[in-house]
């Protein structure tokens, strides 16, 4: 049976052993860290290698060629869709026998087979061909992981030819095999992806129809591994040549157009509930919900974007905090720089109180730290005798029409932020302004999404900086304006990453020693597990073992497109 729709998304692993997964695990990995691997006492199946403190449970995955599960419980269509559903699931999936919960928080990334930015890596059909007929043109082309078949590669290409259906350029894709050197099927085996994509720019593939396939202009990838944003920065950063076109570096990449999506405001906006229905407008504000997704767990962080409050708007953004159960505001502007107006004043002064609307808020207490203030405000209905705090945060050290020297002091600012949030649960969203609300607002929210990923997935996920703009701008029109606020997005993600590298390293005491479990079993079924025998060194069954179902045979020997 073929093994259908095994692709990882990143933490697939093609060639190594379950040793060499345990070596790597330890020493590049923490608590929770995990990759997926092929098995090796069943060609065709899989292993989930898992570390749990200083020791890596290995977990086979059956392939049926059908579906993937663990011998028992759920499955599951796709490789990727077990690895996700299993992921992040903290304490609940995945026990051992004796009770203890085996975790899957930090997927351990392989390293690219190539450092050419034409390499997509996790990238499905639909996706490239997304990609490429949105923003390519024909004859480019892209390199992406093999979805229906682990440790091979997909060549994906803007054909010249145009499909009948909708006078489109159409997408082709041709499977590169690799069993040590990479072909396209018969032929010519190369020893690097490099130079095999090289080749063909050289001498046009011709497909079984007869058609030439052109290989043009690489799309590049604006994905990166965490680790490695470093070499990214350098390269964005470089000096321009004067031979070189005009923009280049940080603003080639900053000025990727958007996707074409209709206005956000009526899809996104915060519509205020408890007005009078009976005047026009009464329900506006304008503010737009910013959403991040979690993969496969449902909404991840959840932000409100709005402007600086007007004098005639302070009614109508003290309404919409209270109906949203909002606990952190965050402001990232003075009321007034270099003379002129940026958000009216919204809060009453310290000790003091004010009525806003049907609200009324006090000032109870006001701190100084390096950089931003933090007030804690009091909001109550006066009708009513429970109140809310509020904490606001007001970041001072932006300076107008530019970002801070250097993102240290914004990344202290949002960690104290994130710990407010935090410490109250069923808070609501994170309210976030600056003047216009789409401008530092963006950058504060787009760094604090793309750090929140690193923290909770480690070093070795996958990061895109100019995916997140455009994830939050469909939600709100022109977040983050400028190439210096681009910029600052990557430096703010440069320094937390160092940051983070550096106190793995302190952390590392000293040699750990591998091992495995006593067993693994799922909370919602499945028999007792057993232990493989020692010398496959290769993984834990959940269940029992059935007779090779889950093996599958190799790569056909003839090219074939894939979709």
């Amino acid at each position: 049976a073929r093994s259908r729709g095994a692709g990882g998304g990143g933490w697939f692993h093609p060639n190594i052993s379950g040793v060499e997964a345990e070596k790597l695990l330890l020493s590049r990995g923490q608590h929770g860290s995990f990759l997926a691997r092929p098995s090796q006492s069943c060609p065709g199946g899989f292993t989930l290698s898992v570390r749990r403190h200083d020791e890596v449970t290995h977990i086979k995955i059956q392939s049926t060629g059908d579906y993937y599960d663990l011998y028992g419980g759920e499955k599951f269509a796709t490789l990727a869709e077990l690895v996700q559903h299993y992921t992040g699931q903290h304490g609940g999936l995945l026990r051992e026998c004796g009770g203890a919960p085996v975790e899957l928080r930090h997927p351990l990334g392989c390293q690219d087979p190539t450092s050419e930015r034409w390499y997509h890596g996790h990238l499905s059909g639909k996706e490239a061909e997304k990609l490429l007929t949105e923003k390519g043109r024909p004859g480019s082309f892209l390199v992406r992981e093999s979805q229906s078949k682990p440790g091979d590669f997909v060549l994906s290409v803007l054909t010249q030819l145009l499909d009948k259906a909708d006078c489109q350029p159409r997408v082709t894709h041709i499977r590169i095999h690799f069993q040590g050197k990479y072909d396209v099927g018969g032929g010519e085996q190369f020893d690097t992806l490099g130079d095999l994509v090289e080749h063909y720019r050289k001498s046009p593939m011709v497909e079984r129809s007869g058609a030439m396939v052109h290989l043009g202009q690489p799309l590049k990838a604006t994905r990166i591994k965490a680790a490695s944003i470093e070499s990214r920065v350098q390269e964005l950063n470089k000096v321009m040549d004067a031979s070189e076109k005009a923009k280049q570096g940080f603003w080639e990449e900053f000025e990727v157009p958007e996707w074409h999506l209709p206005s956000p405001v009526d899809t996104t906006r915060v519509v205020l509930r408890d007005v009078d229905k009976n005047v026009p407008g009464a329900d506006y504000i304008n503010a737009n919900y910013i959403r991040v997704k979690k993969p496969g767990h449902g909404l991840g962080k959840l932000y409100i974007a709005t402007q600086g409050c007007l004098q005639t708007t302070v009614a109508a953004f003290w309404a919409m905090v209270h109906q949203e159960n909002t606990r952190v505001i965050v402001m990232t502007t003075r009321e007034v720089e270099r003379g002129r107006n940026k958000c009216f004043r919204y809060w009453p002064e310290l000790h003091g109180s004010q009525g806003y609307g049907h609200l009324r808020v006090r000032n109870v207490a006001e701190h100084w730290a390096q950089g931003y203030c933090v007030r804690e405000l009091q909001v109550w209905q006066p009708n009513q005798e429970s109140q809310r705090i509020v904490k606001h945060y007001q970041y001072c050290s932006w300076p107008d029409h530019g970002v801070p020297a250097e993102p240290a002091g914004v990344l202290g600012f949002l960690d104290e932020v994130n710990r407010a949030q935090n410490s109250m649960p069923g808070a609501g969203p994170v309210v976030v302004h600056c003047s216009a609300g789409i401008g530092r607002t963006g950058t504060i929210i787009v760094i604090d999404i793309l750090v929140d990923i690193v923290r909770r997935q480690g070093l070795d996920c996958d990061i895109d900086v100019p995916k997140t703009i455009q994830l939050v701008r469909r939600q709100r029109s022109g977040m983050v304006q400028t190439e210096a606020q681009y910029k600052f997005v990557y430096l703010a993600l440069q320094r937390y990453i160092q940051g983070q590298q550096l106190r793995l390293r302190e952390q590392e005491a000293g040699p750990v020693r591998g091992g495995a479990s006593a067993g693994i079993t799922m909370v919602t079924s499945g028999p007792s597990p057993q232990r493989e025998p020692p010398k496959e060194h290769d993984s834990l069954n959940v269940g029992a073992l059935p007779a090779d179902r889950g093996c599958s045979p190799g790569p056909a020997p003839s090219p074939a497109p894939e979709a």
